[in-house]
């Protein structure tokens, strides 16, 4: 292959990786601006739980249609309209007078990000043809993401502390314009030859369900457990789920199909990115008002304390993937059960004088963790699925972090809010006693599904629901749904 052609490969791989970047983020940097954005806008927690939420809600629910749009309207356009929505959401937040604006800029951000997280994917399996260059151009991609999410509190302590947090928010703006002129210049156009059908009304549904559970969950503190409003919100939830599955069993292209889930590792890895990742937001959200409110340490102070993680999930991480490579998921993924775990059990006990070398040794912990658990979940998701399901698989993947990512700030922020008393000082360490006990039994959740989902028995199941999902559909009369 000439070498100017090799170069260009890997400058859209660069591309990619950037946009990703900028999604992982702001993830998890908004993460340590939160105090400063509460005291600013004058929020109570559960507006901080919506500053995170809408952004990462709206991303698990748009991530697998904004593949499909890419396969049917070419994956360049919609790669470099998710850019600019982006950039645009992203300059509106930086601007956001109040957190209506604020959480509304956040739902367009989001809506940005599923438009580049999965179409990049596209772009790279299109660009690197051979199987060797495109594992490794994958394998830098999802290093990416890991990156970007662990090195996320570190530059958002850094920006806070230099400029105020609407810095974070300015600086997606220049990057994200210059990633949008080198996307025009450089990524080639490319569609999929026949694009998945469109399903609203199965990702309606899914939008309703994930939105109805966020909201009750946030919103149950304040509205109360028991009360009408928050029955309401999830009984709707819970119908919704119920006809998604229902509507989508009747489809003969569904936007996820339900007999994915016969499969142990792919239900497994749904469970455990859902777990992990929910400990992951769950911890950060939890570390960052003790910090600052209860510690009244600094922005810049907090993130700087948070360096640990990055560090050792970029150490953790490749090498958790080169062992996925070559001898599986199942160690990486037990050793990130039993590493959660531990990082969360470290702090259960958490105080005002909690020592500072104790903080930083459960953080080196949590940065173990992630960085064993995100290769292997990938992988798991798509172990034994027919190659024409996999994309879909991965995908499901990804949108399993978004709503493990969501769930984690709506329901530690929940019981934190619903357990504090008195003083941020003495109150908030107190209340976070009981969310960091979850987080030891989403650890626990990860370990024990890590063990049943990668021994022969699990890979007996994705034997027989890939031949499942090989057969070909029954013929039907028009109007007549598909039954499975």
């Amino acid at each position: 292959m000439p070498e100017s052609t090799n170069h260009r490969r890997y400058l859209i791989l660069t591309i990619c990786c950037l946009s990703l970047f900028l999604v992982g983020l702001d993830n998890t940097a908004v993460n340590v601006a939160l105090p400063s954005i509460q005291r600013d806008l004058k929020t109570p927690i559960s507006g901080l739980q919506w500053t995170v939420d809408a952004y990462t809600l709206t991303l698990a629910s748009l991530l697998i249609l904004a593949g499909s749009l890419g396969d049917r309207f070419g994956r360049r356009q919609v790669f470099m309209t998710g850019l600019s929505v982006f950039t645009a959401g992203s300059a509106l937040c930086a601007i956001a007078p109040n957190l209506g604006v604020l959480a509304a800029s956040r739902v367009l951000q989001g809506v940005g990000g599923a438009m580049m997280n999965p179409v990049a994917m596209s772009i790279i399996t299109n660009v690197f043809t051979e199987a060797k260059d495109r594992a490794k151009a994958i394998g830098l991609w999802s290093a990416a993401a890991g990156v970007s999410m662990a090195v996320g509190p570190v530059v958002g302590g850094l920006l806070l502390g230099a400029a105020g947090w609407r810095a974070i928010f300015w600086l997606n703006v220049p990057i994200g314009l210059a990633a949008v002129v080198l996307t025009r210049l450089f990524v080639p156009e490319s569609k999929a030859p026949t694009a998945r059908r469109f399903d609203p009304v199965g990702q309606v549904l899914g939008i309703v369900f994930l939105a109805g559970v966020t909201y009750a969950i946030i919103e149950a503190p304040h509205a109360g457990w028991l009360s009408a409003r928050t029955f309401a919100v999830f009984t709707v939830a819970l119908a919704s789920a119920a006809g998604f599955v229902r509507y989508e069993m009747r489809r003969e292209q569904p936007l996820i199909d339900p007999r994915f889930f016969g499969s142990l590792p792919f239900a497994g890895a749904t469970l455990m990115a859902i777990s992990g990742f929910l400990a992951l937001s769950g911890f950060l959200f939890m570390n960052t008002l003790y910090l600052q409110e209860a510690l009244g340490y600094s922005a810049l102070k907090a993130g700087l304390l948070t360096l640990p993680i990055a560090v050792a999930s970029m150490l953790g991480g490749p090498r958790s993937g080169r062992y996925v490579a070559n001898h599986g998921p199942r160690a990486p993924l037990i050793l990130a059960g039993v590493l959660f775990s531990v990082s969360a059990l470290m702090l259960t006990g958490l105080s005002p004088t909690t020592p500072v070398a104790l903080l930083l040794a459960a953080y080196t912990v949590l940065g173990l963790a992630f960085g064993a658990l995100n290769p292997p979940i990938t992988n798991t998701a798509v172990s034994g699925m027919p190659r024409a399901q996999a994309g879909v698989a991965a995908a499901v993947a990804s949108t399993s972090r978004q709503v493990g990512q969501t769930l984690g700030v709506a329901v530690i922020g929940s019981v934190v809010v619903a357990r504090a008393t008195g003083p941020a000082r003495t109150g908030l360490p107190a209340a976070s006693h009981a969310g960091w006990w979850i987080l030891v039994g989403c650890g626990l959740a990860v370990l024990v599904l890590g063990m049943l989902t990668t021994g022969k028995r699990a890979a007996a199941t994705a034997a027989r629901t890939a031949a499942r999902l090989t057969e070909p559909e029954p013929t039907t009369e028009p109007g007549i749904p598909v039954l499975r």
